[in-house]
């Protein structure tokens, strides 16, 4: 199997040597192609998206990303962002579930929040009218919405779930997120095997810090899907138990979101979760799914026995320390 390994600088050159030793020393078999991609490619005078990474990721189909970084010369530009973008990825899906051995403010939550890419205010359309007015506006188009909702329906299918809720604020938005709702009911109605619910972004956000364990599939637009996603990365743990699945026409991108550079977390002291959680998806995904589940239950024993961890765990492990306590454990 051929994957894209995409690098984008700071603790992803810890992570990356981490979770490779992890899986070689699993047995897992996977054919790197590695690119150096955003700030850090920059930096070294290279283009933030090489047309040779981006010819790679279209043509393996996979790819494991850690965060790219934001160059000094254009701190504004989010090249995460630009890279989803250029790929045409339209949803973006988060398993959200708890760890054994992690601590967290709730236990036996499992669920997906699937988001829309695209459109919405992170369009990122805006204008000043005049001095001190500015415009934002909210896209929303009913071929995209069908788009997404087909997506979101048939993963939550082949997923095993069981029930949908869809995330909006159209008591308020009538329009935009009107349209998103209606295309929602629409799309639902060839999917009568999954039950359906609507649910408002507040009360949603009020419900996941109460009882986030009702929950199954959510389904949202670009902004509230973005808050909803790291709400319940909290719930569940934190940067340890997060992990993204981007996706395209005939690309799977599996994504950290977690990242820095060596002088906010030091060099060999990041947490190699938050890599290794999405490439255990990437290997269930491809019919490895044994595999991932042992490295998942070493992953689980290191953490409850609580003796190697990093420092955003309580510990002072490096990652190669925990790295390699994985694998003993496996």
């Amino acid at each position: 199997m051929r994957v894209t390994l995409i690098q984008g600088g700071g603790v992803g050159y810890d992570l990356v040597p981490a979770v490779r030793h992890i899986l070689d020393k699993a047995g897992v078999r996977i054919d790197f192609d590695e690119h150096l991609a955003g700030g850090e490619a920059m930096a070294k005078g290279l283009d933030p998206l090489p047309r040779a990474m981006l010819d790679s990721i279209r043509q393996n189909g996979l790819a494991l990303k850690t965060k790219l970084l934001p160059s000094p010369e254009t701190p504004h530009v989010n090249y995460n962002v630009v890279l989803r973008r250029e790929l045409g990825q339209f949803a973006s899906v988060r398993p959200l579930k708890n760890l054994r051995g992690l601590p967290a403010r709730f236990q036996n939550v499992d669920m997906l929040v699937v988001r829309e890419l695209t459109e919405d205010l992170y369009a990122a359309i805006e204008h000043q009218i005049v001095p001190g007015v500015v415009q934002s506006i909210k896209v929303v188009t009913e071929a995209a919405c069908r788009r997404f909702f087909r997506f979101a329906f048939d993963w939550a299918q082949v997923a095993g779930r069981k029930t949908i809720h869809c995330v909006h604020k159209a008591n308020i938005l009538k329009l935009a997120d009107g349209l998103f709702l209606e295309a929602f009911r629409s799309v639902a109605k060839d999917y009568p095997q999954l039950q359906t619910k609507e649910i408002i972004v507040d009360n949603c956000c009020m419900q996941m810090v109460a009882k986030p364990q009702q929950f199954d599939v959510l389904v949202m637009g670009n902004l509230y899907g973005d808050i909803v996603s790291d709400l319940g990365a909290g719930v569940v743990g934190g940067i340890s138990a997060t992990a993204g699945i981007n996706v395209g026409d005939g690309v799977k991108i599996f994504e950290t979101f977690h990242g820095g550079s060596h002088a906010e977390i030091g060099a060999d002291r990041a947490n190699p979760l938050p890599l290794l959680l999405p490439a255990l998806d990437l290997l269930e995904m491809t019919g490895q799914k044994e595999t991932a589940a042992r490295i998942l239950r070493a992953v689980e024993t290191v953490l409850t026995e609580g003796r190697v961890r990093t420092a955003d765990l309580g510990g002072s492990a490096t990652t190669r320390a925990m790295a390699d306590a994985v694998v003993a454990a496996c």
